[in-house]
């Protein structure tokens, strides 16, 4: 398996927490972890398999330092390249924009020529609207650290699972 790019920003908390287990789960020779907030156009476009950790913020936005990114990678193609997103939020306090990020980074990644992997079902949720999900499906791994801490790692664990397979 080629490297893996796990991009995410080393000041969040919950989102950090996640790569960690992400990290150990591939195993850290697999992974190489990039801080999204001192990200250089070169390096985010030397990958064929990313991770993305994309938490939502407000009432369903990107975070600053990703949207600060976006016009960067509008210059990218990401033909033939895969990404796979998780991101954090909080089903009870935001359940009309539950994870929208990971919807919001899919849509540009995808019109990028990119391709998502990593989708997860709806199972075990409790929210009103997302748009990370398509067809009842989440295209990416929702983690709710507040409401469900205690799935937060088996959930990770079974998606990297997941990931070895579909980053072949």
């Amino acid at each position: 398996m080629q490297k893996i790019g796990l991009f995410y920003s080393f000041n969040t908390k919950n989102t950090s927490k996640a790569a960690k287990i992400i990290t150990e789960a591939f195993g850290s020779e697999n992974i190489e972890a990039n801080n999204v907030e001192d990200i250089a156009d070169e390096q985010f476009n030397a990958y064929t398999n990313y991770i993305i950790g994309v938490p939502t913020w407000f009432d369903g936005e990107l975070p600053n330092y990703w949207d600060e990114f976006v016009p960067a990678m509008e210059e990218m193609d990401f033909t033939g390249k895969k990404f796979a997103l998780y991101g954090a939020g909080n089903q009870k306090e935001y359940p009309e924009n539950f994870v929208d990020a990971i919807g919001i980074m899919a849509d540009l990644l995808e019109a990028l020529g990119g391709t998502i992997v990593g989708y997860v079902p709806n199972d075990g949720y409790n929210f009103e609207h997302s748009k990370a999900l398509r067809d009842n499906v989440f295209i990416g791994l929702p983690l709710d650290f507040e409401i469900q801490p205690k799935l937060v790692k088996p959930r990770i664990e079974k998606w990297v699972e997941q990931l070895k397979t579909e980053f072949k």
